[in-house]
């Protein structure tokens, strides 16, 4: 049996933290299995990964690279993937469950004759069996499971893992070389926001979730929109948090209400929307509903804001609870950040 972490580049030659995190999981597979590992690096230029990758026990290095392997499109990178699994003719592929790998690992699997399971948290190894750890029913039931076909793609859910971190070794890396069929699209650029627009932060150490309450009515009988915009961007720059919101506050918009201008769909946590990982979280102006609560079932220290002490979120669903007005607490806390 063989492990290979497949993992793709970023345009800097470096790999980011859901790339590290597959691979110390997939060499944390094989000690457990005393199989060798191989990583494969896929990107633009994957000079600079080599000896990264070299360092987390890795006994073989392969390759794809040029300038069309750096820009995310599934033609290329499934044809890449294929290429250097068959090259390591590895059993199980460890793979980040970005939304670039997350495109095409079934397909790759698919050509591979293999299997593929998605949003894995752990993986396990006992008397040679490989077992992982998923959730299921939004994130309500852990199961654990395995499979006789191989190979097996797994991909590890961002943020599960301890990234790897070790010293660079530098090893041989053995370029593989890919066939690819006609390629009928073309990448003309990137469109991202600027850095003081960004307010989702996947790495952020907190992450600030905002309710409906923020575009309530306050006690002087008004609403304060621009007042909490203002609020919430500079605690996001102040401390480089992240944003959430809840589902109420994301649906405002739709029922002719003052809505946050910078809060979108992508923004929302809970049971329809992501499952953050952030170490630390504070949730100001929310009622503490189940689908909110959900969604913040895997941050380690939640605190929460609310006037009302019989909120949703006093009821066991957070560590801290601070019965306060969530404007008033915010101006001090941004106050303490500058």
């Amino acid at each position: 049996m063989s492990v290979l972490a497949l993992v793709h580049v970023d345009s800097d030659g470096s790999m980011a933290r859901p790339a590290r995190e597959a691979m110390a999981a997939a060499a944390g597979l094989a000690s457990q299995l005393g199989s060798p590992l191989a990583v494969g690096l896929i990107g633009a230029d994957v000079s600079a990964a080599a000896a990264v990758a070299g360092g987390c026990g890795a006994v073989r290095l392969l390759g794809v690279s040029g300038a069309v392997f750096g820009e995310p499109r599934y033609v290329t990178d499934a044809a890449a993937a294929e290429a250097i699994c068959r090259a390591a003719d590895a059993t199980l592929v460890v793979i980040a469950g970005t939304s670039r790998w997350s495109r095409v690992a079934a397909g790759v699997a698919q050509r591979l004759g293999g299997r593929a399971d998605t949003h894995v948290t752990r993986l396990s190894a006992e008397g040679g069996a490989v077992s992982v750890a998923r959730w299921y029913y939004r994130q309500r039931i852990e199961a654990v499971t395995s499979r006789s076909e191989r190979p097996w793609i797994l991909l590890v859910e961002p943020g599960t893992q301890e990234p790897w971190d070790g010293p660079s070794v530098a090893i041989p890396i053995d370029m593989v070389p890919v066939t690819l069929p006609a390629i009928r699209t073309t990448v003309t650029g990137v469109r991202a926001p600027s850095t003081g627009e960004q307010t989702i932060r996947p790495d952020a150490a907190v992450l600030l979730v905002a309710g409906a309450g923020w575009t309530k009515k306050q006690p002087d009988g008004q609403t304060h929109v621009p007042e909490a915009e203002v609020l919430i961007l500079g605690f996001l720059k102040g401390a480089r948090a992240s944003l959430g919101g809840s589902k109420s506050l994301d649906d405002l918009s739709g029922e002719g209400q003052a809505v946050l201008p910078f809060m979108t769909h992508l923004n929302q946590v809970g049971q329809t929307g992501s499952s953050p990982r952030h170490r630390k979280g504070l949730a100001t102006c929310c009622h503490g509903e189940e689908p909110h609560v959900v969604g913040w079932r895997f941050i380690s220290e939640r605190r929460a804001i609310n006037l009302n002490p019989n909120c949703g979120w006093a009821q066991g669903k957070t560590d801290v609870l601070y019965v306060a007005d969530a404007f008033e607490v915010m101006k001090r806390v941004n106050g303490l950040l500058t």
